[in-house]
């Protein structure tokens, strides 16, 4: 039986990294806003595997680290993905970390611009921050992270 991969805690320099994980669906907290010490209580408080490319914060006794050496997010992707196996759940909001739920096209049409409700049929809220997202042409480039 798969286990789930760990909560993430992303630090600073791996935003676009943050963003990435999210859409695997990896439970990925992102700060870029705290100093090293309140990270570790954040990762130790909530169970997260801290994700940096900071040699000297993931060598830090008493958290659990990744030291990300990959410098290209794609490869960094692939660290991860290695290092913790790949995320059971389904994509996360890329912006906030929130869960996803459907919502019908009706629900949508006042979130979206006109052109997406005339065009699209399948949506998805976010229960954090509200945000709606839909299949676009983006859809095929990040589906290939999915696979």
């Amino acid at each position: 039986m798969k286990t789930a991969a760990p909560k993430l805690l992303i630090d600073a320099m791996l935003g676009s990294l943050a963003r990435r994980l999210r859409w695997l669906g990896y439970d990925a907290a992102y700060r870029n806003d705290l100093p090293d010490e309140e990270m570790i209580r954040i990762a130790r408080e909530e169970d997260r595997l801290l994700v940096t490319r900071d040699r000297a914060l993931a060598g830090r006794r008493g958290v659990r680290a990744l030291y990300v050496t990959a410098t290209a997010v794609e490869d960094q992707v692939r660290e991860v993905v290695e290092a913790v196996g790949p995320s059971l759940h389904p994509p996360r909001c890329t912006v906030c970390n929130g869960e996803l739920v459907p919502i019908t096209a009706e629900e949508a049409t006042p979130l979206v611009p006109p052109y997406v409700a005339q065009t699209q049929t399948e949506f998805v809220r976010c229960t954090r921050c509200g945000r709606v997202y839909w299949p676009g042409t983006h859809w095929p480039g990040l589906q290939r992270w999915r696979e």
